[in-house]
């Protein structure tokens, strides 16, 4: 029998993971369901059914235990709300504390509230120590603490709020359920400015828009000539100044003639020969 694949998502605009669903088979796409995680046993909501899957790792999927009852959906939403509370106080310790360059970003109950997971940022060099912040919140929460160190993109997507484009809501919190590498050769391919200003989001990294178009611009390159490379155009021989992928054209420097424009299909190469 092939194998019954879902992707469940834990929050609205998370990474995908693939749960064997063999014992639930009648789920659907927006079905809640409980599965169990390396941070206990959580629900989550159906985001794909998976065809093709490709083998984890260790050579098997999680199950699906079961689907969410509406007891399951308000327990959920009680934690959520001690969750907020955990944040607070959890934030309030580390100043207390003296925790520099320590940002709490988020607190996360498991369903049976059994475990609470802070999730932090932290970006300078030295080694940091939390068992001091730990041992404070379990005074506080009858649960297992735990603290896990995210990245600046993460931790971005998780506070949200406006970006650097000036758009309400930024894109890894309104859709991106993953992060792509993305380099600054990406912004040199599309001509874009390399102020850090043009090309830095609010997380302080490259920008994520970056990668957008940059599959478009690498296949529209190659009917371009590269910069300073010899051309010959309806008004002679000239090196190329640059090149503009979108309109598909090149500008030439002509010498006396000055700076010309002419289209990808206006321009050929000397023979050399």
């Amino acid at each position: 029998m092939t194998e019954f694949i879902v992707g469940v998502r834990f929050q609205k605009v998370g990474k995908v993971y693939h749960f064997s669903a063999n014992r639930q088979r009648d789920l659907q796409v927006g079905d809640h369901v409980i599965v169990d995680t390396s941070r206990g046993r959580q629900l989550g909501e159906i985001a794909q059914l998976v065809e093709d899957a490709r083998k984890p790792k260790n050579g098997s999927w999680k199950p699906v235990l079961r689907k969410a009852t509406p007891r399951d959906l308000v327990a959920r939403q009680v934690w959520e709300k001690k969750e907020a509370e955990a944040l607070v106080n959890c934030r309030a310790k580390t100043s207390h504390l003296n925790l520099r360059g320590v940002k709490i970003v988020s607190a996360e109950f498991t369903l049976d509230g059994s475990r609470l997971t802070f999730l932090y940022s932290y970006e300078e060099d030295e080694k940091l120590e939390l068992t001091a912040l730990r041992k404070e919140m379990e005074k506080l929460y009858e649960a297992k603490i735990s603290m896990r160190k995210i990245g600046p993109r993460d931790a971005a997507k998780i506070i949200g709020g406006m970006g650097a484009c000036g758009l309400e809501t930024r894109c890894c919190s309104m859709y991106l359920d993953e992060f792509r590498p993305i380099s600054i050769k990406m912004a040199k391919a599309q001509n874009v400015s390399l102020a850090p200003s043009e090309i830095t989001g609010m997380c302080g990294r490259l920008r994520c828009c970056l990668q957008y178009e940059y599959d478009t611009y690498v296949e529209l390159r190659k009917t371009l000539p590269r910069v300073k490379k010899i051309v010959i155009t309806p008004m002679g021989e000239g090196r190329v100044l640059k090149v503009n992928p979108l309109k598909e054209t090149v500008l030439v420097n002509l010498g006396e003639q000055g700076a010309k424009e002419f289209s990808s299909d206006e321009i050929s190469y000397p023979d050399r020969s």
